[in-house]
C-alpha cells in the first residue's frame, strides 16, 4: 500500500506521517530530506525530489512494503506521479491531505517550528499563506489537525484505509 500525505507546510504531516509508519513498520519517505540532500550536493531541485521519492518508494512497493510519503505535494502532476507508481505497481494508493483550519494556531506552528534536517530553511508564514496549491482533483482523506490529537488523526486513517481497501 502507498499512503500518500499532503498539505501545505506546518499542517502536521511530519508529525502524523511519521508516527503512522512507525506504527506500520512502513518505509518512511520525506520529500523535505530528499530536497535538502540535492541542494547540499549543488543539484537543482524542482520536480526531482518528487522523481526520486517515487522510484524509491516503487522499489520498496515491489518487495511488498507499505510506503508512507510525507510531501507537500501540492500541485496535480504531483499527485499524478504517485497515482502512477501506485498503478505501475498494482498497488492501492491512499492519498491523505492534511489542513489547519484554524489560522493561529497554523501560524504558531510555523512560526514555532525548528527545522530538524541540517540545513533545511524552514517557510515563513507568509511563504506559507502564498504558497501555490491547487485544489485536489479527486477522493481523499481531509484531516484538520486543528482539531484531535495525533492518535486521534490516526484512528480517522485507519478507519479509511480500511474503507478503502477492505
Amino acid at each position: 500500500m502507498l499512503l500518500v500525505f499532503g498539505g501545505l507546510p506546518a499542517t502536521g504531516k511530519t508529525t502524523v506521517s511519521r508516527e503512522l509508519a512507525t506504527r506500520l513498520k512502513a518505509t518512511y519517505l520525506r520529500i523535505d530530506t530528499i530536497e535538502q540532500a540535492l541542494r547540499q550536493a549543488g543539484l537543482a531541485v524542482g520536480t526531482t525530489g518528487y522523481a526520486i521519492a517515487n522510484a524509491i518508494a516503487a522499489e520498496n512497493l515491489k518487495l511488498s512494503r507499505t510506503v508512507v510519503a510525507d510531501c507537500v505535494n501540492p500541485v496535480l502532476p504531483s499527485r499524478a506521479g504517485w497515482r502512477k507508481t501506485a498503478a505501475e505497481n498494482s498497488i492501492h494508493i491512499v492519498e491523505i491531505e492534511l489542513i489547519c483550519r484554524d489560522l493561529a494556531i497554523h501560524r504558531r506552528r510555523a512560526e514555532d517550528r525548528v527545522a530538524d534536517i541540517s540545513g533545511h530553511e524552514l517557510p515563513n508564514w507568509e511563504e506559507i499563506v502564498n504558497h501555490h496549491y491547487e485544489p485536489w482533483d479527486r477522493e481523499h482523506l481531509v484531516l484538520d489537525t486543528a482539531d484531535g490529537s495525533v492518535d486521534h488523526l490516526l484512528e480517522r486513517v485507519e478507519k479509511y484505509v480500511r474503507g478503502r481497501i477492505g
